[in-house]
């Protein structure tokens, strides 16, 4: 690792830290850096996960620590059947060739932002919550196949996690955060496991990369409770418009 890469991995941790804990999307930010920085496709996106298991892990403590509660066990069910399909998606991530996986990034940032989009298109007045058998059974299959994806990439998943849960149960944008990141925590063990045995982790920059995406998830965490909706919202956008410009200007990752 050259001298300069320390400042800009940890500023790129603090960054995407935030993003991913109030809206998603930071690892189409790391992951290219990772890459810029010569890291074969498939190591880069091992070492990724390093930084994300902090970033979450963070989060979730300061979710915590700001007394909001996750529905449970309705939660643990997410959560059981996205470490299944992490499994699942994390063996496809190792198999692959840089190559197809370059390609398949740059597929799923066209997906996200389209999804981004359509989201936040969508009307987001205040309704009472939906917890009903259908929408939690609904949301235990949505979530198996979320797993698969997050095992597999996990780039953009906090979006698709946020339009599913704000879809099927109407939660706030602040529950469905913690949900979020509570459930990507989880099934993040199960890919840094698979990855480090499969000697895909290069841990100095992982090491680098998670010092800063915990401090960003914690902070964005805190922040998130306190400013409500209104500013996640925000966030969601400007983010949507930082992934399209990326999409459309810098394509060669």
């Amino acid at each position: 690792m050259e001298l300069y890469h320390y400042p800009i991995i940890i500023v790129v941790g603090i960054l995407s830290g935030f993003l991913n804990t109030v809206a998603g999307g930071g690892s189409l930010i790391t992951l290219p850096i990772l890459i810029f920085m010569d890291l074969p496709s498939t190591v880069a996106n091992g070492t990724n996960r390093v930084a994300i298991l902090a970033q979450s892990t963070f989060a979730t403590a300061g979710f915590r620590s700001k007394g909001m509660n996750l529905p449970i066990p309705y939660a643990y069910y997410l959560a059981g059947v996205s470490l299944v399909g992490a499994f699942l998606g994390v063996r496809l991530a190792v198999d692959i060739t840089d190559h197809v996986f370059n390609r398949i990034l740059a597929v799923i940032m066209v997906v996200v932002v389209l999804l981004s989009v359509r989201e936040q298109a969508r009307n987001k007045s205040v309704q009472e919550e939906i917890l009903s058998l259908k929408s939690k059974v609904a949301g235990v299959l949505f979530f198996f196949f979320l797993g698969i994806y997050g095992g597999f990439l996990q780039a953009g998943i906090g979006f698709m996690i946020i339009a599913i849960v704000t879809w099927l149960h109407r939660f706030s944008l602040v529950k469905t955060n913690y949900i979020k990141v509570f459930v990507v925590m989880l099934l993040t063990v199960v890919a840094v496991i698979y990855f480090a045995i499969e000697d895909k982790i290069r841990w100095e920059y992982g090491i680098m990369l998670a010092a800063g995406q915990g401090i960003g998830g914690w902070y964005a965490s805190r922040w998130s409770v306190e400013k409500g909706e209104k500013w996640i919202k925000r966030i969601l956008v400007v983010s949507v418009i930082g992934l399209a410009i990326k999409l459309w200007f810098f394509q060669e990752y």
